[in-house]
């Protein structure tokens, strides 16, 4: 089978690209000077796509909250018996993942990277659930999900997406509840696998010491066998989210020795492809610019007490919805949340120097390059940005390309108070 060779000069990286028989892109990345083998077989369904119409069907299909995460763990009880054991046997090591937009199977290893990679193609596409297996599994996630409920750090955020988002279904638990959970039958989880994990709708990224051409014969040999018609677009629901916060502050008790103060704002400006990663790399570069621990800002909130070493920051987009959060363990929220509004509108009005913006910009294009060192980084954000429509070869040069006017662009629109939620939890009183 025909292969392109797509070529970054930027990161002087290449990466082979295969689109299967089946709708299937396979890309690889040969690096033949490490010794470990990663892999990831993704599909575009996370917890968000909760309602569809398929193919040839007028009417939705609407299914109970956490299914896409239920079936992850289903998947790896084949008709065989256990995944993991199967993986363990060849050395190797499997794993998963849902997110709101994905679900993602990967394994690292050494040796026996085909037939390892032959395995993670067989047990992603071969579902096998039977009532008695999908009730157990019922019980084991609902535990899961009470367990959670039980984490400050998990209950601080989930609120903040409660109050950030009115219909946006990323208001809701990746894991669903125990009461959604119960929902789910056999017979959803194959129409879900049916349509979400056709071969069209994933993506394939290998990376490590391997040959590009066997990585992708092999896996046409594999989903050769499963008579994959075409299937074409997915058409996903999605309902319509009003520009507005559903509510300002949500306050909640738990034990907890110190109040947790998250603090969210909601992005109404949504991209797609470049433009939504171009979005991202300026937002986490204002953020970094206002927050980083070299800020000033930062600096007065740390020696005030008002932030520890708890506090962090982070941006994320998709095609749907768009946030940044910031906070962490303050002994006064209430103080926080007015110094941070204070910080912002001391940064509007006075702006960053550009001596500030490039040493930030210097030390956000170090880290990324440092990153690529990782295998995995570069596997998960390869899937990642591809189904974003935009590619992690991208990346360093729309980093490069950012300018000042691009990250107080992004401090103007992005942090304002009209859309602005805080979730806190108190220590609850004995």
């Amino acid at each position: 089978m025909p292969l392109r060779r797509l070529v970054s000069q930027s990161l002087k990286e290449e990466v082979y690209h295969a689109h299967l028989s089946s709708g299937l892109d396979v890309y690889v990345l040969p690096r033949h000077e490490y010794h470990q083998k990663y892999a990831v077989f993704a599909t575009r369904y996370g917890s968000i796509d909760t309602a569809f119409v398929l193919r040839g069907q007028e009417q939705a299909t609407l299914t109970p909250a956490g299914v896409a995460h239920f079936l992850e763990h289903k998947l790896f009880e084949g008709r065989e018996g256990n995944v993991f054991e199967d993986f363990a046997s060849l050395g190797a090591s499997v794993n998963a993942y849902t997110t709101y937009g994905l679900t993602s199977y990967l394994f690292s290893a050494t040796d026996s990277f085909y037939p390892c990679l032959g395995l993670l193609v067989d047990f992603v596409q071969e579902p096998y659930f039977t009532k008695e297996s999908v009730e157990k599994e019922q019980g084991i996630i609902a535990q899961e999900i009470t367990m959670y409920e039980d984490n400050s750090d998990f209950q601080v955020f989930s609120n903040l997406m409660q109050a950030l988002y009115q219909r946006n279904p990323v208001r809701e638990k990746i894991a669903g509840t125990v009461e959604s959970v119960h929902c789910i039958t056999p017979e959803v989880l194959y129409q879900c696998h049916g349509t979400f994990y056709h071969p069209g709708n994933m993506v394939l990224f290998a990376i490590g010491a391997i040959e590009p051409e066997k990585v992708a014969r092999l896996v046409e040999e594999k989903l050769h066998n499963g008579n994959h018609s075409l299937q074409g677009e997915i058409r996903r629901l999605y309902p319509s989210e009003p520009i507005s916060v559903d509510k300002h502050r949500i306050d909640a008790q738990m034990s907890v020795a110190r109040p947790l103060c998250y603090i969210g704002f909601k992005d109404v400006r949504l991209k797609h492809g470049d433009e939504l990663l171009k979005r991202q790399l300026a937002t986490s570069l204002t953020l970094q610019l206002l927050f980083g621990k070299t800020s000033a800002l930062y600096n007065r909130l740390y020696e005030s007490g008002l932030i520890d070493a708890t506090f962090d920051t982070y941006y994320t987009a998709e095609e749907t919805f768009a946030h940044a959060v910031l906070g962490g363990s303050t002994p006064d929220p209430t103080k926080l949340e007015a110094a941070i509004l204070a910080g912002l509108r001391e940064a509007r009005e006075n702006g960053f120097t550009e001596e500030e913006f490039g040493r930030q910009k210097r030390k956000s294009i170090g880290g990324f390059l440092y990153a690529l060192n990782s295998l995995e980084f570069i596997a998960n954000n390869f899937v990642s940005t591809h189904f974003r429509g935009s590619s992690l070869f991208a990346y360093l040069d729309i980093l490069k390309k950012l300018t000042l006017e691009d990250v107080e662009r992004s401090l103007e629109e992005q942090f304002k108070e009209e859309l602005m939620a805080v979730s806190i939890i108190q220590p609850r009183l004995e």
